[in-house]
């Protein structure tokens, strides 16, 4: 009987465990929301119609330094001083790195000796050589090895100007890249100078907009940050080759404020008044899926969402131009993409 017992007993004990855990595991599923990919998903669409685009068109676009450098030493040696810091600005000309020639101005010293001791002997061998006492050649050597140190002298002259490293045009200390003690070389940069009194300001074109600028055209510019201040700029470059989004670049050189207010990386607009009037596919920016250079929208296709390509030629403010991949009459969605997928089925607000 007891061998019995101490079988049914751990039997009972694992049929109870297993009842258990199969309840908590229905109690749990009936509690996780299951999604249908099936259900139709709850979406904002409009339909598509030609709009005015209007004769005024804004162009966003970004602020850059007109000049901007990195400073290296072009010879090697140990830093003795950085004569300014992170923001400050410099003048064209100016010291801001102070490399140790402490050994070049030794060697220059002991070239000048030379130059001393072998001048005294150019005269001395002159006179020589006129009273017929010595040789010419003894002469000739002379005055080729005063040259020669003369040469050395000014070599040196130059490397000891070289430890001098100084700004090569006006502007503001935009990186600090090494101290004092420590070892300048070639070709690695020390410090970055950025001139923003003048700035670049680029925009992107369409093509059939492109030929309506023209180099030298004047224009007023708005930085993002300071609405109420005017800029004046005119056009310095206009693209001859496409960018990834299809449109071209146009530059604009942009005077700053006094005080330099417009920051290099800033956002400003441009608006660009059009004598030519039409009209165009216009859509929200939002409805924009996909990446800047593959912009693409849904469209509602018998009930459900498909993705398709669009050329996007314009932005004007929270809107986007669309050149090809949509036409009149074709419905797109607007809002609700929260598990948007293509193929899905949708189902339109009212």
């Amino acid at each position: 009987m007891k061998k019995i017992l101490y079988i049914i007993i751990p039997l009972a004990l694992i049929a109870i465990v297993v009842i258990k855990l199969k309840t908590n595991k229905e109690i749990v599923k009936d509690k996780v929301y299951q999604y249908d990919k099936e259900e139709a998903i709850n979406v904002i669409a409009d339909t598509i119609q030609i709009e005015f685009i209007g004769a005024e068109i804004p162009l966003s676009g970004t602020f850059e330094p007109n000049k901007e450098t990195k400073l290296s030493a072009e010879i090697q040696g140990k830093i003795n001083e950085v004569l300014v810091d992170l923001g400050s600005n410099v003048t064209k000309g100016q010291t801001l790195i102070q490399l140790d020639n402490s050994l070049l101005k030794l060697q220059l010293q002991t070239a000048e000796v030379q130059i001393e001791g072998l001048e005294a002997d150019v005269k001395r061998f002159t006179i020589l050589a006129n009273a017929d006492a010595i040789q010419g050649v003894q002469l000739e050597k002379a005055e080729l090895g005063l040259k020669s140190a003369k040469v050395q002298s000014t070599t040196i002259r130059e490397q000891i100007n070289k430890t001098s490293i100084k700004a090569p045009f006006n502007g503001v200390v935009t990186a600090k890249l090494s101290e004092e003690g420590a070892f300048a070389a070639p070709g690695v940069p020390l410090l970055q100078i950025t001139d923003i009194a003048n700035l670049k300001f680029t925009v992107n074109v369409s093509e059939n907009d492109l030929g309506l600028f023209q180099l030298n055209q004047p224009f007023a510019i708005i930085a993002d940050a300071y609405p109420d201040i005017l800029l004046s700029g005119k056009i310095t470059m206009i693209g001859s080759k496409a960018n990834m989004g299809n449109s071209f670049p146009v530059q604009l050189i942009v005077s700053n404020t006094s005080d330099l207010k417009i920051k290099s990386g800033m956002f400003g607009k441009v608006n660009f008044k059009s004598d030519k009037q039409k009209s165009g596919i216009v859509i929200p920016a939002s409805a924009v899926a996909g990446t800047a250079s593959l912009p693409r929208i849904y469209k509602v296709e018998n009930g459900k969402a498909v993705l398709h390509d669009i050329t996007i030629s314009q932005r004007i403010k929270n809107k986007v131009v669309v050149s090809s991949g949509l036409k009149e009459g074709d419905i797109i969605i607007t809002n609700g993409f929260i598990n948007l997928f293509e193929g899905a089925n949708v189902s339109i607000k009212n």
